[in-house]
Formats: C-alpha cells, structure tokens, sequence
C-alpha cells in the first residue's frame, strides 16, 4: 500500500483512554477530512486506538473517501484483549478499508516498528498524550515532533503545547 503523508493522519494514545474525548476527537477528525486528509492509520492497540478507528468509521459515513488503515504490529495482536476489545478489535479490521501486518509474529521491538511506520507515513498525529515520558506513546509524539509532524494531543493539560493549526482545531471544536 501506498500512502501520501500528505493527506494521511496516524493516532497513538494511551492504553488507559476511556473516552473522555471523543467528542472533541470527532470534531477534530472531521476537521481534518475537511482539510484534505483522508487517510486515517490506526495502530489497533486497546485504548486510545480503538476509539480512534472507531470515530474514523464514523466519519467515513460523511465523507465517502476518507480510509482507516488498520496497522497491526504482529499477527495475534489482539489475542490477549479482553473479549469485549478483542469483538470491537476484529469488527474494526472487517470494517477498515485496509491492513497492514508488520510482522507475522511478536518481537520485542514490533511495537516500535509500528510506531516507526505510522510516523513515517503521516504528516499529522493525533494523540491522547499526558506528557508521561515513557511508553509508545512518548516515543512516538516525540518522533512525529523530531519530524516537524503537526501534532494534535487531545489531553486536556497539554493542549498549550500545541502548533497554531492544531489549537485552532480545537478553539473550533470548543465553540460547538
């Protein structure tokens, strides 16, 4: 598959994410298809993820050619979900328009591999991001930052980090 980081959008987040903003990440999803951007990569962890893949879903109902990419890191990565993740995780793939495996089995380093991938080929991320300094999430926001990405964090004591283009999405989808 190829992708033009031009008009493609990756998200990371933490594991933890419960959503508490997904209205403000619909708003910013959709304000990005607005832009042009329409694809949409997703590393299918639990958590932020999913959530993520689930609003591009959504969103694809209003814009016929926006595409969420589902980009697994290892084959079997959902196995160890709890079965309500696992359903959403594997409705997610039949619904995605397309899947990237990366590898055919787990590594130790396959999860940065697949962080290495979504920043390499997207020129936005969006990221459910506390400011902890370790974990994927960490390592990959300060990728797409070392790569001059426009990053958009949804958490709400980090927005004051943001780049003009991200905090203007976020003024919008404050006054709706």
């Amino acid at each position: 598959m190829f992708f033009d980081p031009n008009s493609t959008v990756a998200f990371t987040g933490r594991r933890t994410y419960r959503g508490q903003a997904d209205d403000l990440m619909q708003h910013v999803v959709g304000q990005l298809a607005g832009r042009g951007f329409r694809t949409f990569l997703c590393g299918m962890a639990m958590g932020f993820d999913l959530a993520a893949a689930e609003c591009v879903l959504r969103v694809a109902g209003r814009y016929r050619d926006v595409e969420l990419v589902a980009v697994v890191p290892f084959t079997g990565q959902a196995e160890r979900y709890p079965a309500a993740d696992r359903e959403r995780y594997e409705r997610i793939i039949r619904e995605a328009d397309g899947v990237v495996t990366l590898s055919q089995e787990y590594t130790p380093h396959c999860y940065a591999v697949r962080n290495d991938f979504l920043t390499d080929h997207a020129s936005v991320l969006v990221a459910w991001y506390d400011g902890r300094k370790n974990g994927g999430t960490h390592y990959t926001v300060t990728r797409a930052r070392r790569r001059g990405m426009e990053v958009i964090n949804l958490w709400p004591d980090e927005q004051r980090e943001l780049d003009f283009g991200a905090s203007q999405l976020l003024e919008q989808a404050n006054d709706v």
